[in-house]
């Protein structure tokens, strides 16, 4: 049986009224207007999975990247999904398991931090914003039970310590920082692998693209439903840098360049 979804008939927000614990999850909820699923006993359908992603720190920042396959099943279901987004200006989410999924929870989380900004006047912590991401994910945890898990990355620029910071996440909702590099996703052992043997310290920004990029491309190699970059058709991985002046995401033409010196280097 698929998830069927039970709405409280549309209409306006009472914006007046504001959630005790200052979340708009939870005053969406307590409205009624949040959906809740119910899933049922019976086999989850086959439905698109995104794999892989992966962060590493350097000397100013962190880079966080994922290549762009989706798999359902055997089947490859999409050969462009984005994996990586602006959680705000200065931190960066990436998504790994069920795939329609994880992009809702996505938006839910850039929609609390800004919220967050606007009732409060200042941007949430780094680590306010990692424990906030936990509470999602765990929030997702029956579902995960029925196969439609969601585990995500973060990383950002810590303001307070001038310094980016990585997290990652388990299946129900804990949280852990990460001291140089994290991957998640089905290649995540592969990616993890490489950056074991690649990352060190003192990285700059062109040095860290280019082991986040092979390292991507060796999980490729031993993944089938991670997708390598594919330079004839313009597949490329989605990579985001965040330093002390914001996230910026890392364009196709630089990316190109990167991953045609990766391939060409592979033996």
């Amino acid at each position: 049986m698929s998830a069927t979804p039970h709405r409280r008939k549309p209409g306006p927000l009472p914006l007046d009224e504001v959630d005790p614990d200052g979340s708009f999850a939870g005053l969406l909820e307590s409205r009624g207007l949040l959906p809740t699923w119910d899933v049922g006993t019976s086999q989850t359908p086959a439905v698109p999975e995104a794999t892989t992603v992966l962060a590493l720190r350097w000397s100013h920042g962190v880079v966080m990247a994922g290549d762009r396959r989706a798999t359902a099943g055997h089947v490859i279901a999409h050969h462009r999904v984005r994996k990586v987004y602006a959680a705000d200006d200065f931190s960066a989410v990436a998504i790994s398991g069920t795939a329609g999924m994880a992009v809702e929870l996505i938006r839910l989380f850039q929609t609390e931090l800004e919220h967050y900004e606007k009732i409060e006047g200042t941007r949430l912590s780094l680590e306010g914003k990692a424990n906030f991401l936990a509470r999602l994910v765990r929030g997702n945890l029956a579902l995960a039970f029925q196969g439609l898990a969601v585990v995500p990355l973060f990383a950002g620029y810590d303001e307070l310590d001038e310094d980016g910071k990585l997290f990652s996440f388990d299946v129900v909702g804990g949280r852990y920082e990460e001291q140089d590099y994290a991957t998640t996703g089905s290649g995540g052992p592969e990616a993890r692998a490489f950056l074991k043997s690649a990352w060190q310290q003192d990285l700059d920004e062109p040095g860290a693209l280019r082991i986040a990029v092979e390292a991507l491309v060796a999980a490729a190699e031993e993944d089938s439903a991670t997708g390598g970059p594919d330079l004839r058709r313009g597949i490329l991985p989605n990579v985001v840098a965040v330093t002390s002046t914001g996230l910026t995401e890392v364009g196709d033409e630089r990316l190109s360049e990167i991953a045609g010196a990766v391939l060409e280097a592979r033996p």
